[in-house]
């Protein structure tokens, strides 16, 4: 009888780690970011800039699958290098996701940076825990938005994104009734956990009717849903 190791085996099924990438103009805050996240078993930090251009040379030599970026540094700031990374992830197929952090709550940081392209947007000052779940729940395909800023943000977004970018409702029409439900939930800030708590559902079954919202929507991220449920008039600004 043939016989091997199968420790390889259960070696390559354990999850890599995310590759954080830090860019900010203050070496303090980068160095105590890679402390937050140097602690986590599921990520490492795999390298630093001080501004936005250096970020998009490294980056370019570095593979990394979030990016925490700081909005306000010298040279290139952080929307403009964030709008260049989402533009040379579209032309190549693939790259690193993008989280703005600002220092101060602004509408227009916020509106810019996910107009960029970004995938969250959290104040500097966000709890640590609360950095690294954003950073877990972005590498899933998931966006997230600092709860002070999220209400404004898509009203305002609503208000001034133009009717040929609005999402087509047609996608709404195909929605079942379980992820219509879903749908409204997450247009209320409901995290996957927490709606499955809501729901009696596993984390697993939201996570598969978020991806099924979303293809057939053929919207991008959460918060592409949340504008297309204000949009459509699934729910209605405050």
């Amino acid at each position: 009888m043939q016989t091997g190791d199968t420790s390889g085996g259960r070696a390559d099924q354990a999850a890599a780690p995310i590759r954080v990438f830090l860019v900010d103009d203050q070496e303090l805050v980068r160095t105590g970011f890679a402390m937050v996240i140097g602690s986590q078993p599921d990520m490492t930090v795999v390298g630093e800039a001080g501004n936005g251009a250096e970020a998009l040379d490294r980056l370019r030599v570095t593979a990394a699958d979030v990016v925490i970026m700081d909005v306000q540094m010298p040279r290139m700031d952080g929307v403009t290098a964030t709008r260049m990374l989402t533009q040379r992830a579209k032309a190549s197929g693939g790259g690193p996701r993008v989280i703005v952090l600002t220092t101060f709550d602004l509408d227009e940081h916020a509106f810019s940076a996910l107009r960029a392209g970004a995938a969250g947007f959290l104040l500097k000052d966000t709890p640590p825990a609360h950095l690294l779940a954003a950073i877990r729940d972005v590498h899933g395909g998931d966006a997230v938005v600092a709860p002070s800023t999220t209400r404004r943000l898509i009203e305002r977004y609503v208000e001034e994104v133009p009717d040929h970018e609005a999402p087509d409702p047609a996608g709404i029409a195909d929605l079942t009734e379980r992820e219509r439900e879903v749908l409204l939930e997450i247009a209320q800030g409901l995290s996957n956990s927490e709606i499955a708590a809501k729901f009696f559902l596993s984390e697993a079954t939201v996570k598969t009717h978020v991806g099924r919202i979303l293809g057939k929507t053929g919207l991008r991220d959460r918060v592409a849903l949340v504008v297309l449920a204000y949009r459509t008039g699934l729910v209605k600004p405050h």
